[in-house]
């Protein structure tokens, strides 16, 4: 590696109030640092950008420590290893973990908080280990697996339906017999996972009512909810539900960048009259099962029975802009940083 090669990061500068801002963010550039033993450098080849890293911008007790004044932001990255002086990884291994928003990632090859590991890019494209194959999908399996449990023949809402985990969720559902509805906003995403993801029918939340879709698309009412969007939906959503209904919570986008109090829902003593249930899903409780995921997911994937699209945004310095994108509803599929070529 040339020793006049630098790294440009993103470090989170102040806690943003609402949408977040370019003055929240420093952009740095230095040098990079030799290796010491057991270390490895990774140049960065793609980063993850999803809506968790506006919560963990936020100060206060979450599933996971904020990023800190000053830190590299938080994300999940794939990339190469340039350099090695450990025994676990050689140069020209693919790998995928916690790169953090810059140009090289340089530590311990051990790193619990980087937790590398080897890709194979001859398997699927790189972009797919941080969607279908990454932490979006393994939300979509266990999150739908695990809390929803899903039976054969029930109906199996979710919304976000053409974003990165909404995606994985419906078309696990229909691999397990069950009837899916989507709802997204826009045409095109809804007759993306209807005509290409095999979803047997979406709301279309801003050219339609949710509530009138639910009674035309749902008549037997709703048996399993994969929440990602939190707000007026989940609210609507809950006035559908069957009896024992389970209600996975695995996201709120349409309140992460509130400037007033997150609202709860006030339909929420459907919950009590269905003897329903609503549960949270942290992706990191799975870690250890993440290899059963994997598998499951890419076996239906190389059948043809599963599809990952992703939307891929060129630069680095793109990353505030792009960022942003996930709470405009600008991204179709899950949203990539693409930050060099291997």
């Amino acid at each position: 590696m040339k020793t006049m090669e630098t790294n440009l990061q993103f470090r989170l500068a102040a806690r943003p109030v609402g949408m977040v801002k370019d003055s929240d963010w420093q952009v740095v550039e230095e040098a990079l640092r030799p290796l010491a033993d057991g270390e490895i450098r990774v140049k960065v080849l793609y980063l993850s950008l999803d809506p968790a890293m506006r919560g963990w911008m936020n100060e206060g007790k979450s599933y996971i420590r904020p990023v800190a004044i000053g830190e590299v932001m938080r994300a999940g990255g794939v990339g190469v290893v340039v350099e090695s002086k450990s025994p676990r990884f050689a140069p020209g291994d693919h790998v995928a973990g916690g790169t953090g928003v810059q140009r090289y990632w340089t530590g311990a090859a051990d790193d619990k908080a980087g937790h590398f590991h080897t890709i194979d890019p001859q398997l699927a494209p790189l972009t797919t280990y941080l969607n279908t194959l990454g932490m979006p999908g393994m939300t979509a399996y266990f999150g739908l697996l695990e809390v929803g449990q899903p039976k054969a023949g029930e109906t199996v809402v979710v919304s976000g339906a053409a974003g990165a985990v909404g995606q994985t969720v419906g078309q696990v559902a229909k691999q397990l017999g069950c009837r899916v509805v989507g709802i997204a906003g826009g045409q095109d995403k809804c007759d993306f996972v209807v005509n290409q993801l095999g979803f047997d029918a979406c709301i279309d939340y801003k050219n339609a009512s949710v509530k009138d879709g639910l009674k035309q698309h749902c008549p037997q009412g709703v048996d399993v909810y994969f929440d990602n969007v939190g707000g007026e939906i989940l609210d609507t959503v809950l006035t559908r539900i069957n009896l024992k209904a389970r209600i996975v919570i695995c996201g709120a986008i349409s309140q992460y960048n509130n400037t007033t109090p997150v609202k709860g829902p006030s339909n929420y003593l459907a919950l009590l009259v269905n003897r329903a249930r609503m549960e949270g899903i942290v992706v990191f409780d799975y870690a250890d099962r993440y290899h059963l995921g994997v598998a499951a997911l890419a076996g239906w994937m190389k059948e043809g029975k599963l599809k990952s699209k992703e939307d891929v945004v060129q630069g680095l310095t793109q990353f505030p802009q792009a960022l942003n994108m996930l709470f405009e509803g600008k991204n179709f599929g899950k949203l990539v940083l693409q930050v060099a070529t291997a």
